[in-house]
């Protein structure tokens, strides 16, 4: 059976120990690690042997290992445009400042890069940002060549970063998400189009970002089998109903006004037995890490119970067909 991790993005305001030990009295195999808040400091572990040792010692101690790192936030900052908003992602003294911003998040992905190394991780889980995500409905009326400039403008600012990658045997799994240059299908198509399809690109594969736009998730890794790099297992409801709106109307998550939520894994509308029987088909037998987002319940039961409904949904392909016995 694949692991079962935890994105620990969502649980950043504890320690590093106590991450690991709740994930492990949760029932966790390992974790994806937030290379922000309390958990992972990206330089110490790109430069600090002790540190690394004290990071795997801490997992070791709870018997969890990890397969992927993320590099959500600073690789948000490599390819967007800034507002107020993004001060959060960086430290205060980048803050308000486009230029230092940009710069401090190249650096920062390079250091996940070189931490990922030292802590035997081969998949760095992110996102790359978008100069164009402004541009998504076309009023004012936007041309295809300022489409095609945005892809080239993301091409120039993670090349030199996925020649790091390349170095070190490492892959980028692309979270494709709303904001992001790839947020659906043929946007992620384009995207690969626009690196030549070279291999360092794939997918972090995470249905709930897929299911409230309209698309069928199990369908994504159907097409693009030789692109899942990393699965998070995600949870939506879509409750459209005659008032509620599919943008979701400026209101907080959680709010049942909104057309959709993201919900713990098993609570919403993502077919994940479909997502299984796709993973068996290509063979994927990476983690299947929990990304727990849901704003409507206590998140220790939702995390303890996430992991208890991976663990029973993630199957075995058969050995056989089913009939074999008849043909004889």
């Amino acid at each position: 059976m694949r692991p079962v991790t935890i994105f620990t993005g969502q649980w950043a305001d504890l320690t590093f120990e106590q991450m690991c030990k709740t994930a492990s009295e949760m029932g966790y195999d390992g974790l994806e690690l937030a290379t922000w808040g309390n958990h992972i400091d990206p330089k110490k572990a790109a430069e600090d042997d002790g540190y690394v040792r004290q990071v795997k010692d801490t997992m070791k101690k709870y018997n969890l290992k990890t397969w992927a790192i993320s590099a959500h936030l600073c690789g948000q900052l490599v390819g967007d445009v800034y507002d107020r908003r993004h001060n959060g992602f960086a430290p205060q003294s980048v803050a308000d400042n486009p230029k230092a911003m940009r710069e401090w998040a190249v650096q920062e992905v390079k250091y996940i890069i070189k931490a990922a190394e030292n802590l035997g991780i081969k998949v760095i889980t992110g996102f790359t940002g978008s100069p164009i995500w402004n541009y998504w409905y076309s009023f004012p009326q936007t041309t295809q060549e300022m489409i095609d400039e945005g892809y080239q403008t993301i091409v120039e600012r993670w090349s030199p970063l996925f020649d790091e990658m390349d170095k070190k045997g490492i892959v980028f799994a692309l979270e494709v998400h709303p904001t992001e240059i790839a947020y659906d299908y043929y946007t992620f198509v384009k995207l690969l189009e626009a690196f030549d399809n070279r291999k360092t690109l794939g997918m972090n594969f995470d249905p709930s970002h897929l299911l409230w736009q309209g698309i069928k998730p199990h369908l994504m890794i159907r097409e693009l089998p030789d692109r899942v790099y990393h699965v998070h297992i995600k949870d939506a409801a879509v409750t459209l109903d005659g008032l509620t709106a599919i943008l979701g109307s400026h209101i907080e998550f959680g709010k049942t006004k909104r057309g959709w939520n993201f919900r713990s894994p098993g609570r919403g509308d993502v077919d994940f037995g479909a997502i299984i029987r796709e993973l068996n088909e290509i063979e994927y037998n990476g983690p299947l890490s929990v990304e727990w987002e849901d704003s409507g319940m206590d998140r220790l039961r939702g995390g303890a119970e996430a992991c208890e409904f991976v663990k029973k949904i993630d199957i075995n392909p058969s050995s056989g067909a089913f009939d074999e016995a008849l043909k004889k």
